[in-house]
């Protein structure tokens, strides 16, 4: 009698009917297409972080001895952001004392600055501004308590948002954390080969991005370090600028539009001129972002830089800020698709 051949995951894909293959990429499209309408993005990006994190944790390329169970990965990865909010909340009321000191500081510095602005401008425009130090700092005060409440909704959607990426954050660890066995169903087989692919992209677009960050802080201790002192200009804070040109420039694109509002604001403390200055050279850091995007994520997704600035082109016009920041993830993912299948 002879032996039955055991069922192989080749076996599966050979098999799988082509309505179940496009079943899977319905699910992948309107999964990708939904995170950008209903704003699910940071959370989907998350998941794919959290993934990677746990899968570093394991140390699977390491040698036994210095791996890590998949669920204790998957659980370092979920209690350190809690371990992280606990320290921060545990300092919290030394943080608020300071920030109400700092906060009288430069309230009685807006005033004085209020003053001297009063004193540049036309008699006529000048008896619109409060003339003397006390009545500007309630005159700011209570401009700064109008504004209460649209802070209380920023602080609300900043919530929101942490909690989403910590969700995202959860699920891929646990994902990898989870133990799972092999499947002969179909669609699920499928929609991990989609998922399998995605992270390979979502993991060469991080190491690109990491180049694109190094860039950006270079270019900006550049300016800041040498091509302003060579106009006597010095500015404030030089180091801080630089960490947060880096840490931010790992975000796509939301991260530099965080650093050029920054770095102009640190510009507009030294003078006008010095904050147009500021406010010029991002500009043409940011013209450029795109072809820096482009031939760097094109060289680690083996992608043409025309066709990348195709796509960030399309999806900031169709989706905004979201879309620029997908598009270079979704098109490398859609390339490896393509490639898989021997398309291209």
């Amino acid at each position: 009698m002879s032996k039955k051949t055991p069922f192989v995951p080749s076996q599966i894909l050979l098999c799988v009917p082509v309505s179940i293959k496009r079943a899977s990429f319905a699910l992948v499209f309107m999964l990708c297409i939904g995170a950008l309408i209903y704003g699910l993005l940071p959370g989907l990006l998350a998941v794919c972080l959290g993934y990677l994190l746990a899968v570093f944790l394991t140390g699977e390329n390491r040698p036994p001895r210095m791996q890590m169970k998949p669920t204790m990965a998957a659980a370092v990865v979920v209690l350190l952001p809690l371990l992280a909010l606990s320290i921060f909340l545990a300092n919290a009321k030394g943080m608020a004392f300071g920030i109400i000191g700092q906060y009288q500081s430069l309230l009685h510095y807006l005033a004085s600055t209020v003053l001297e602005i009063r004193q540049k401008l036309p008699e006529e425009l000048a008896i619109h501004l409060p003339d003397e130090l006390t009545q500007a700092q309630v005159w700011l005060a209570n401009y700064l308590k109008s504004k209460a409440r649209a802070l209380t909704g920023f602080g609300t959607a900043g919530l929101h948002g942490f909690l989403l990426v910590y969700v995202g954050l959860v699920i891929g660890a646990l994902i990898k954390g989870t133990p799972r066995s092999p499947t002969h169903a179909p669609l699920r087989y499928e929609v991990r080969q989609r998922a399998a692919h995605f992270i390979s992209a979502f993991r060469q677009i991080v190491m690109a991005q990491f180049w694109i960050a190094a860039i950006n802080a270079t270019s900006t201790a550049l300016f800041l370090l040498v091509l302003l002192p060579m106009f006597g200009v010095k500015m404030p804070y030089i180091s801080a600028l630089v960490a947060l040109t880096f840490f931010a420039g790992l975000i796509p694109i939301v991260g530099n539009l965080i650093c050029n509002s920054v770095i102009t604001l640190a510009g507009v403390s030294v003078s006008a001129t010095v904050g147009l200055a500021c406010l010029a050279f991002l500009i043409a850091i940011h013209k450029t972002e795109y072809i820096i995007n482009a031939k760097i994520l094109g060289k680690q997704t083996n992608t043409a830089a025309w066709e990348l600035l195709a796509v960030m082109f399309i999806g900031e016009a169709v989706f905004g800020v979201p879309g620029l920041v997908a598009a270079p993830l979704y098109y490398a993912y859609v390339k490896k698709e393509l490639q898989a299948g021997g398309l291209v």
